[in-house]
């Protein structure tokens, strides 16, 4: 049996449904164990073993928080405990600030170290605060090994001082058994119904994809529908404005519906209701990438909508334009309307297409499969 600790701060935002799926598909022979500062959703991401920092006494949790406010340690005592009460062999740091963060622990209870990047620790954290350049390449000289999504998140760790034996492309997985394959049928005259799902952040590209719909609206029909909201930072909130004021300046108020963050069902159900799963992802003025690609891309790609989206970081990993969908040179808003123009101009082509990504997703971003990878690897360096 692998004991394997899997550090996050939150188990889990709604957003994370692929760090349910890393974990509760690993095979019989992992032991997980979570350990996290406080819970979210726990009715849609319940797994076993989750151990919430939220849970220990209040003069713990603030003595333990102001040890690490006045910079006397680096990491919290808590998964270390928990490290050591389950004899666990390996930690799992998501998100490679949380990996810098947990250095520490790994070494405390001679735990095999690796850590997960997923985007904004790849680009965004460096760029914007240099000192993580300098953190992460203490990282990468004591970390066992380091997991992205794909072949561009690779290159880029490896540019920020990571050993390239050490990184390891492994995808993310979707859960296929519940995605059924159900594309939603369309023919020219018909309403085209665009579906775009992503949290309000500059990178996902938002009011691009709502100026090219508000042009693909004078010559065709459009309904559009809008899943996603800003979250906490100031800088969400400044993208939520310019996506209000892209719908005001269109005119677009009556053709968009706007239905803030759902649960992953909810947007699965959605799917099976529109034709089109826009998501043009670009990179922010400050650096913020998606580092590898969003895994919506992955669910929408399985149910058998038609995917437009861009050529940005690993998002050609998964939708391969001109087979699997289509993809217009990131940041190309013509580019986007062309793309979108050639999807309606040759709707007899969309049933293999869809077939296609279907295919592809089966074979490369099956969640079972991905955790059986997982934890061929986690065995690897216990060997």
């Amino acid at each position: 049996m692998t004991r394997v600790l899997h550090n996050t701060p939150v188990w889990l935002p709604q957003t994370q449904t692929w760090m349910f799926n890393q974990v509760r598909y690993l095979p019989s022979d992992i032991e997980a164990h979570i350990s996290c500062a406080r819970t979210e959703n726990l009715n849609q991401f319940r797994v076993s073993n989750i151990h919430c920092f939220s849970n220990q006494p209040v003069i713990r949790q603030y003595w333990d928080k102001g040890i690490r406010r006045l910079r006397l340690r680096r990491h919290s005592t808590f998964p270390l405990e928990v490290a050591r009460r389950h004899r666990a062999d390996i930690l799992h740091s998501h998100f490679g600030h949380e990996g810098w963060h947990d250095i520490g622990i790994a070494r405390r209870a001679g735990l095999k170290h690796v850590v997960t990047f997923y985007g904004l620790d790849v680009n965004y954290l460096p760029r914007h605060n240099p000192v993580w350049r300098l953190r992460y390449r203490e990282l990468f000289a004591q970390v066992d090994a380091v997991f992205c999504e794909g072949p561009h998140m690779a290159e880029c760790i490896v540019a920020l001082g990571c050993s390239a034996p050490k990184v390891h492309v492994q995808h993310l997985g979707i859960a296929i058994e519940d995605i059924p394959f159900a594309p939603f049928p369309w023919r020219p005259g018909a309403p085209l119904k665009v579906l775009i799902a992503a949290s309000f952040r500059e990178k996902k590209g938002i009011p691009m994809a709502l100026e090219a719909l508000a042009r693909l609206r004078t010559r065709t029909p459009v309904e559009i529908t809008l899943i996603g909201d800003a979250g906490a930072e100031p800088r969400a909130h400044a993208e939520k404005a310019k996506i209000l004021d892209v719908i005001d300046r269109h005119n677009l108020t009556d053709a968009v519906r706007m239905m803030g963050y759902q649960p992953h069902s909810r947007m699965l159900a959605e799917a099976r209701q529109h034709h089109i799963f826009l998501s043009p992802s670009i990179t922010a003025r400050d650096g913020d990438t998606e580092g590898g690609a969003p895994v919506s891309l992955i669910d929408m790609s399985a149910s058998g909508m038609m995917v437009v989206s861009s050529t940005h970081c690993d998002i050609p990993e998964i939708v391969v334009d001109g087979k699997t969908g289509l993809l217009a040179p990131e940041g190309d808003l013509d580019g986007l309307v062309d793309r979108l123009e050639w999807a309606i101009g040759h709707w007899q082509d969309w049933e293999t297409m869809r077939k296609a990504a279907r295919k592809r997703v089966e074979e490369q971003f099956d969640a079972r499969l991905q955790a059986e990878k997982l934890a061929e690897l986690y065995r690897s360096l216990l060997k």
